[in-house]
């Protein structure tokens, strides 16, 4: 199948859009940009766009899950109309809570369930999460969504009295990784004249010469850098020149001495925007508030309990979503895994205490640091329902594996001793045993313990520095996106004769080979496609590297 071109990327690009393209691209000191992505925004859907952003602009924020709320209303019933997995619960209830809650883990399974049914096909998009805090998701989205996000980042950067001002001939946004292995592109946002946006991967490998990448920045001149505080903290040891007009950092927490750094070197204000892929941009961090301030108008927000029961106003709990603005992912009662307290401080609804994923680095052998998804996509390839990996002052990794059925702890090994630098490694004691543990005989090289629980019980200790991702082996996973290739790129849905027939394809780009490729029917739905994309953050922008998931508009938000 052939991959789309700029026309199909960026519909209606102008010569200036064309220009800026080429600049991103050719200049002499840009990075190997590995990947394409675009808009896919129609010229009609613009006024739509635009239509959104003024309804955003100034709506007051009410995020109290009550069915007298008439849009709260509205939105259930018409979810429990037309998505399957929510017409299942038969009746709308007199109350929210009288519905079942979902996670993660029901949208890996099926997320075309979650669809709803008078979706069309041919502009349907989605994009990949990696999984860094449970199952890996494919998300249902559209062009329109995407455009979406730049509302709610509007908001936020006039909370800070920024008022974007990048047009045509400039660079609105710089979305900044830093991964061995990292989804890179150049795009335009139509809805600001097309000015340009870039994702970069900030690792030297990237580059033809690590020394380009200040000049290159400086370059470009974009008026917002976005990234996660891991990517953020690699830029503040390049030297460049240029300051943008605003910092957002999404993914991860964002630590308040890394912010004071900085805001120091740039001379701007830092946002800390919790954002997660299936409901994007959720509320940003005010510190005259001490709390995250809410962005989303038609955003219901519940505190549950372990149990699933509310807590009291102000007690903290696990933060539960109901509502949005992506029309082809409709939420209700889904439970976040991130926790905070939903309070009224000064007059504005917030989130207080918000505990997300805390930035994890490790060492190499070689004294070098990686990131933790460069962790996740090393071990990609294995079957590991869950694991944890902990790295200790002396270098040495302990990796246990949580729920173990099987998987070939050797090569697992092998993969890691790969990503860290341990080259020659012995095993002792021999398989089978359900401890094995390895010591390497190379200097420097980080030793690597790995052990396996017995059945049915957990010997993961507590306080590791980051969990890894649920998962199932590829082959056994319902992830269904019917009639669909997934490819990092949009494509013409197949269709099939028989509209019940279901055809659902792992992501068709990655390249440790893991694809998956199952069939089903289902009586109950007219036969549905989606086309892959990626985003970034500023009108078009949820780009995001391969292993943070995300395409061409929007935040490269994961879930904390």
């Amino acid at each position: 199948m052939d991959l789309p071109d700029d026309a199909q990327r960026y519909p209606g690009l102008t010569p200036a859009g064309e220009q800026m393209l080429r600049f991103l691209r050719e200049h002499p000191q840009a990075p190997i940009y590995r990947n394409a992505s675009g808009h896919r925004l129609l010229p009609e859907e613009l006024p739509q766009v635009q239509a959104f952003a003024d309804a955003v602009r100034d709506a007051s924020v009410d995020p109290r899950a009550d069915l007298g709320q008439a849009w709260l209303r509205d939105y259930v019933i018409a979810a429990m109309r037309k998505v399957p997995h929510y017409r299942r619960y038969g009746s709308p209830p007199e109350r929210l809570d009288d519905l079942p809650t979902v996670r993660r883990g029901d949208l890996a399974r099926d997320v075309a369930a979650f669809v709803p049914d008078d979706q069309a096909l041919d502009r349907l998009i989605n994009f990949r999460t990696t999984g860094l805090t449970g199952q890996p998701l494919l998300i249902a989205s559209h062009p329109l969504v995407a455009a979406r996000y730049l509302a709610f980042h509007e908001r936020a950067l006039r909370r800070f009295g920024i008022e974007l001002r990048s047009g045509a001939g400039d660079v609105g946004v710089m979305l900044v990784g830093w991964q061995q292995r990292c989804f890179t592109y150049v795009s335009v946002t139509p809805q600001r004249g097309e000015c340009g946006l870039a994702k970069i991967n900030l690792h030297a490998d990237d580059w033809r010469d690590a020394a380009d990448r200040g000049p290159y920045i400086d370059a470009l001149k974009p008026e917002v850098i976005t990234g996660d505080p891991l990517s953020l903290a690699a830029l503040l040891a390049i030297d460049f020149s240029h300051r943008p007009r605003a910092v957002m950092s999404t993914s991860m927490t964002l630590l308040p001495g890394l912010r004071l750094a900085i805001e120091t070197r740039f001379g701007c204000p830092v946002l800390d925007v919790y954002s997660l892929n299936e409901a994007g941009p959720i509320a940003v961090f005010d510190p005259a508030l001490d709390a995250h301030v809410l962005l989303q108008p038609h955003m219901a927000i519940e505190i549950l309990d372990e149990q699933g029961g509310p807590v009291a106003m102000g007690d903290r709990g696990e933060i539960t979503l109901s509502g949005g603005f992506n029309f082809c992912l409709p939420l209700l009662r889904y439970r976040t895994g991130d926790h905070a307290a939903l309070e009224l401080r000064d007059g504005e609804w917030v989130l207080a205490g918000l505990s997300g994923r805390a930035p994890v680095r490790f060492r190499t052998s070689s004294g070098d640091w990686i990131n933790n998804i460069d962790v996740t996509h090393a071990l990609k390839p294995f079957a590991l329902p869950q694991y944890a990996l902990l790295q200790r002052a002396d270098g040495c990794l302990q990796f246990d594996v949580h729920g173990y059925h099987g998987a070939v702890l050797d090569t697992v090994a092998a993969a890691l001793r790969d990503l860290f630098g341990a080259a020659a490694a012995t095993r002792s004691p021999p398989m089978p045993s359900p401890a094995t543990s390895w010591s390497s005989t190379a200097a420097n090289c980080p030793k690597v313990a790995l052990a396996a629980p017995e059945r049915g019980r957990s010997r993961c200790p507590q306080g590791y520095v980051t969990p890894g991702p649920l998962s199932q082996p590829r082959g056994q996973r319902d992830l269904t996106i019917h009639a669909l290739i997934d490819d990092l790129y949009a494509m013409t849905p197949q269709v099939h004769a028989n509209n019940r027939a279901r055809a659902a394809h792992a992501d068709r780009s990655d390249p440790l080979g893991c694809r998956a490729f199952a069939r089903r029917t289902r009586a109950d739905r007219p036969q549905r496609g989606q086309r892959s994309g990626r985003g970034a953050f500023a009108g078009a922008a949820r780009a995001a590297s391969a292993a943070a998931g995300a395409g061409h508009v929007g935040t490269g938000k994961v879930a904390r």
